[in-house]
């Protein structure tokens, strides 16, 4: 088990193949380490992160569609990384980390701020795991 104190300093303990997940489904991401660090601070919208706005804000490592961001932002929420925004409304089209995000992107802020490459066993195991549903 990994845990990780929330703001309210109640500690969240994670099973360790929990945390191997999101760190793989993170490093697979075409997302930056940028994201989500300003994720940990606000939300942000899908419009700044699809298309070129998304290589303009250093979000993501190249253009991706909307439909493509979304895809790839609704993984990180099935993985544990992120959540939906929600207004007074409902779900919004913003995302945010969740304790388990942040506790990556703490991992992550002191390597430069740049997330590891992820191998070529990692892009594998991603793949097979995001299309099958797998658990681990």
């Amino acid at each position: 088990m990994i845990s990780t104190q929330s703001k309210n300093s109640q500690s969240i303990e994670y099973p360790s193949r929990t945390v191997a997940r999101a760190e793989r489904a993170m490093r697979c991401s075409p997302f930056r380490l940028y994201l989500f660090v300003c994720m940990g601070s606000t939300s942000v919208p899908i419009q700044a992160i699809a298309s070129d706005s998304g290589v303009q804000h250093n979000y993501t490592k190249r253009p991706l569609s909307e439909l493509g961001a979304e895809n790839a932002l609704v993984w990180l929420i099935q993985v544990g990384i992120l959540r939906r925004e929600v207004d007074g409304q409902g779900i919004t089209d913003s995302f945010r980390l969740t304790p388990l995000g942040r506790q990556l992107v703490e991992k992550y802020e002191p390597n430069g701020g740049i997330i590891p490459a992820p191998s070529l066993l990692d892009l594998l195991s991603n793949t097979l795991t995001r299309w099958l549903r797998l658990p681990f």
